[in-house]
């Protein structure tokens, strides 16, 4: 099974614009963002090719500049999963990883298990990571996104607000049997269901929640999770940033 990363990566985020390519994180640092993310995935043992798909000709260019593969997209796309479906068409690859570009510490273990978990089940259409949440405080966080699985591994829900919720109880962490996830946004898609997610209606819930993997649970598809020992924080504001760069200075 050939296996290509394709990692999304618009410049207008409407928290932290230009965040991927910021000289601020490359001069402490030593790599840019979506660098960061791009060698990190370099490492995996099951892909065949790592392309950054962009609309920007700033972010191309410096992808470019330091080895990398770019291609430029329309700058029509609405999310990151448009995106990567427009170059997964041009590709003979049979599973596609989407990785988020702004997620510097992903680990190259993570696109070998997601791949892995996908090609391990012919009724999965898409496969995706959860870790066990350990923090309360991540419970009622809407940035933090939450998934409950069937018996089988299945995601049945995800959501911004805490799936499940105890009802009878006012410490839930610790409430027998309850067992709360972190969804991680890295996806395996089988290419050809990508290229059909893509044309599917968007879905009420996914409009509610701003989820897009609610539209291939709302059509009857089943996404697969696998649970990870291995975590990813995304750069979506300046604290985030600046909690990031902090990892790199010294005394």
């Amino acid at each position: 099974m050939s296996a290509v990363v394709i990692i999304p990566a618009r410049y207008a985020s409407t928290r932290l614009p230009g965040k991927l390519i910021l000289p601020e994180a490359k001069a402490i640092t030593g790599r840019y963002i979506i660098e960061h993310v791009y060698q990190n995935v370099k490492q995996s043992q099951r892909i065949s090719r790592v392309i950054v798909a962009t609309d920007s000709q700033l972010i191309y260019d410096i992808v470019k500049g330091f080895g990398g593969d770019a291609e430029m997209t329309s700058l029509s796309h609405i999310s990151g999963t448009d995106r990567i479906a427009e170059v997964a068409s041009r590709l003979d690859a049979n599973v596609i990883v989407n990785v988020q570009g702004d997620e510097p510490e992903v680990d190259a273990a993570m696109v070998d298990q997601v791949f892995d978990t996908l090609i391990k089940d012919d009724k999965a259409a898409m496969a995706t990571l959860a870790n066990t949440i350990t923090n309360a405080s991540e419970l009622s966080n809407p940035n933090v996104v939450k998934v409950v699985l069937d018996r089988y591994g299945y995601a049945l829900y995800f959501s911004r607000s805490q799936i499940p919720y105890v009802r009878d109880s006012k410490d839930p962490m610790n409430e027998r049997g309850a067992l709360f996830l972190r969804h991680l946004g890295i996806y395996a898609y089988q290419r050809n269901f990508l290229l059909e997610y893509t044309k599917l209606p968007a879905s009420p819930l996914e409009d509610l929640e701003k989820l897009e993997q609610l539209r291939a649970l709302f059509n009857g598809y089943k996404i697969k999770v696998a649970i990870t020992n291995y975590t990813s924080h995304g750069i979506d504001t300046r604290d985030d940033l600046t909690a990031f760069m902090g990892k790199y200075k010294h005394d």
